[in-house]
């Protein structure tokens, strides 16, 4: 094991689709993990999620499968699903994320794993917990349900989605978080546990701030667009050529700020002297602060800010946040080797003894690793094997 991959040894059954699920199992390869991908004969759902597509891969597909080898097993056959549960015995963590009771109906639910493997870690995923199956469980519904929406779009406008999938990928990380909790116990206690996670609930434990505000309170937050709920200035601000977001974050960087921006006066400006008078006084803020603003261009305003320590950036589209000094010098953008040619991936967020976690594989093509998996970790022979092609 080394410190880029702390999971080395681990061994995950993959049994997702879509994203939260793949989310989750890109997150434990990345960590070192052997993460073997059990697909129906058709493919994951996300392989046919497109344009685009990179020599007919899904790019959806091939954002979120690295570090996996693909299984495929039409679990419709009885001969299938036994060969499925070798497998699942054979590893120590199981994820899933189909419509709860899915999984349970092609004997490969945690009643049955964990009674004959009591250290198994079962994890599921779905919309709303394996206590409400009848419920559509995508990204949209429940970042509806979970009033994510509510808060997110401009002040005065109708609710918006977040632009990423934010419920499928904060499922996917707070379960992987869980699993690599239940790792550590069962390293103390022999035991496995059962998992229960959701999108509707990953979104609630987001709202953070503002449902402690809503519980002190009473009052329903609303969306008050790139302007923070608390703070002021804090978001986005129009310059001569474009725009910028600042982040002042106390009195004291309030000053700084003011300097920066020429304007020392407003720091004795009553209407603005601590955070709470600005934030009630924030539409009169914003006039002060982009009528000077608006004599100069972005670059010339984010050199003042940085030169008087106030925290500020530039908003980049895609392109830029990868053409960026500080995403290039991270090495946040790597070259992988596919089966269809040269592909670009976005490499995991952390950095362990200042190593960037490796992508031992690309994103696997659909069944790639069936027979070399099945003898390593099933222990199925090649007649076994021939049966089930057949």
């Amino acid at each position: 094991m080394t410190a880029t991959t702390p999971l080395e040894g681990v061994r995950i059954f993959d049994l997702t689709h879509a994203l939260a699920g793949p989310y989750c199992t890109l997150v434990l390869g990345d960590l070192g993990a052997d993460v073997i991908k059990v697909e129906p004969p058709t493919g994951d759902l996300a392989r046919r999620w497109g344009p685009p597509f990179l020599e007919g891969e899904a790019t959806y597909f091939l954002s979120v499968n690295r570090n996996k080898r693909s299984v495929a097993l039409d679990l419709k056959r009885e001969a299938a699903r036994e060969a499925a549960r070798r497998l699942a015995l054979a590893c120590d963590v199981v994820v899933e994320n189909y419509r709860p009771g899915t999984a349970s109906s092609f004997g490969l639910g945690p009643e049955r794993l964990r009674s004959l493997r009591p250290d198994l870690i079962y994890a599921s995923i779905s919309g709303f917990g394996q206590t409400h199956p009848d419920l559509a469980g995508y990204d949209h519904i429940a970042q509806g349900t979970s009033g994510i929406m509510s808060v997110t779009g401009p002040a005065g406008g109708d609710p918006t989605r977040v632009g990423v999938s934010i419920g499928d990928m904060a499922a996917g990380m707070f379960t992987a978080q869980a699993i690599l909790a239940a790792l550590l116990a069962r390293g103390r206690t022999g035991e496995g546990q059962t998992i229960d996670v959701g999108l509707h609930d990953s979104l609630l434990a987001l709202l953070g701030f503002h449902a402690q505000a809503y519980f002190a309170t009473g009052q329903v937050p609303r969306p008050q667009g790139n302007q923070h709920h608390v703070l002021a200035p804090y978001g986005t601000f129009a310059t001569a050529d474009g725009h910028l977001n600042l982040a002042v974050g106390s009195d004291a960087q309030f000053a700084s700020f003011c300097r920066a921006l020429g304007a020392p006066e407003l720091v004795e400006d009553e209407r603005f002297r601590t955070n709470a008078d600005r934030h009630l006084r924030r539409d009169e803020l914003t006039a002060e602060i982009e009528r000077r603003m608006g004599e100069r261009p972005t670059a010339a305003w984010l050199a003042a800010m940085r030169e008087h320590g106030v925290p500020a950036g530039p908003i980049n589209d895609v392109a830029g946040a990868f053409a960026d000094d500080v995403t290039v010098a991270r090495g946040s953008r790597i070259k992988v080797d596919h089966p269809v040619g040269e592909i670009d991936q976005v490499v995991a967020p952390w950095r362990l003894d200042g190593q960037p976690a490796p992508i031992r594989r690309p994103p696997p093509l659909l069944g790639q690793h069936t027979e070399e998996v099945l003898v390593e970790v099933a222990g199925l022979t090649p007649d076994e094997i021939a049966a089930l092609r057949s």
